[in-house]
């Protein structure tokens, strides 16, 4: 007998994990009599016990090798047929076979375990010094179900492995993606401060209207790519662990927040609408550049996708329990299944053609909502869409 090599550990160690077998030992013994029985990982050029219950001091334990052409497991690993024995000296078959002769057996009795791929695993068997009565339908069925339970166990174990492995690569690749999102997008930042800072000196000097509209196509630009690249990194660092982060104070000027956001974006769509009612009368505990992040990401989604010719409305007030934004504008009614996964990442419902993003806007807005212990919803009737944001009073 040998040890067992390193590359069959996971053999032993992936039967030796299955609870059931002992007991499916432990029955066999008991059953038909036999002091030893095993589960064996059977190869071409080894055999190997994966499990064993011996009361015969036969010698074997877990990991112990036999030498495969000693076996008559050799042989049904060929043929992935049964061999049964009830008396070695009356078989006709294996009266005179070396193996019963080298391990003095006289009852033998071992099953293939066929896994679901149609492989051959190795053998469930049982032996015995004295004679034993096991060509009956109940020992030869009792036999195959255990058989067959293994080898569930065994797929089963190979399908958690498989599995565990893929969402490890994931996550390690998912992991290395949004690093490399979030360096991407904070080196951006440098250069991208440097084209806006220059569209706005641009725009203060005299210039030709051709060379404004460019100018302004520029600053526009540098805007929206300051928008998304803010969104992605918050996204990373969300997927990251680090989550939205706030800096909440009691006394935040919200209503001017809300004011420079509307301007900004009304030099970038001058020919919009934007209706706006403010009455904010209390101070609101929250993290005003994020609230201002927010209202950014669903002012621009509203003039994104609104009805181009329709204003759009802009309500924020304070109430007994909390602070209310809302942004509502005309458009197509959003499905339902639209609806269920639109503050989720990278999803933007309806696109139309020249309506570019990376569908993060909502879901950073949802994530700060969240941050703040706050909601934000969505409704969608009679061709108005409005999104709403409440925070409780803290």
């Amino acid at each position: 007998m040998a040890n067992i090599e390193t590359d069959f550990m996971a053999d032993v160690e992936a039967v030796s994990s299955i609870d059931a077998v002992p007991s499916i030992l432990e029955v066999i013994c008991r059953t038909t009599g036999m002091g030893f029985a095993a589960v064996a990982r059977v190869t071409s050029d080894r055999w190997i016990a994966c499990a064993v219950r011996d009361e015969i001091q036969f010698g074997l334990k877990p990991g112990s090798e036999l030498k495969v052409e000693t076996t008559i497991c050799h042989e049904i690993r060929q043929n992935h047929q049964a061999v049964v024995i009830d008396h070695v000296v009356e078989d006709e078959l294996y009266a005179h076979h070396h193996t019963p002769a080298m391990y003095g057996i006289q009852s033998y009795i071992s099953m293939p375990i066929m896994l679901k791929d149609g492989s051959f695993f190795g053998t469930l068997c049982a032996i015995d010094p004295r004679p034993a009565r096991l060509k009956n339908p109940e020992t030869i069925g009792m036999f195959k179900l255990f058989a067959e339970l293994i080898a569930f166990h065994l797929n089963a174990i190979e399908r958690l492995a498989l599995s565990e492995s893929k969402l490890k690569d994931e996550l390690k690749t998912a992991e290395l993606r949004e690093q490399f999102i979030a360096i991407l997008g904070h080196d951006l930042r440098n250069p991208l401060g440097a084209v806006s800072n220059v569209a706005q000196l641009l725009l203060r000097m005299p210039l030709d209207e051709r060379t404004k509209r460019l100018a302004t196509i520029v600053q526009d630009s540098s805007y929206r790519m300051k928008e998304m690249i803010e969104n992605i990194l918050d996204f990373a660092s969300g997927r990251l662990g680090g989550g939205i982060t706030l800096i909440r104070k009691n006394d935040e000027p919200l209503a001017d927040t809300l004011n420079q956001v509307l301007t900004e974006l009304r030099l970038i769509w001058p020919d919009r609408v934007i209706n706006v009612q403010l009455h904010i009368t209390q101070p609101v505990n929250c993290d005003r550049r994020r609230i201002a992040q927010l209202f950014s990401n669903l002012l621009s989604n509203a003039l994104a996708h609104g009805e181009k010719d329709t204003p759009i409305d802009v309500k924020a007030f304070t109430v007994e329990n909390g602070f209310v934004l809302s942004v509502s504008n005309f458009a197509e009614q959003i499905s339902e299944e639209i609806m269920e996964r639109l503050f989720q990442p990278f999803s933007r419902g309806d696109i139309k053609p020249g309506q570019k993003g990376l569908g993060l806007g909502l879901y950073i807005a949802s994530e700060i909502a969240n941050a703040h212990e706050g909601t934000l919803t969505v409704s969608s009737a009679d061709g108005e869409v409005c999104f709403t944001l409440q925070i409780p009073v803290k």
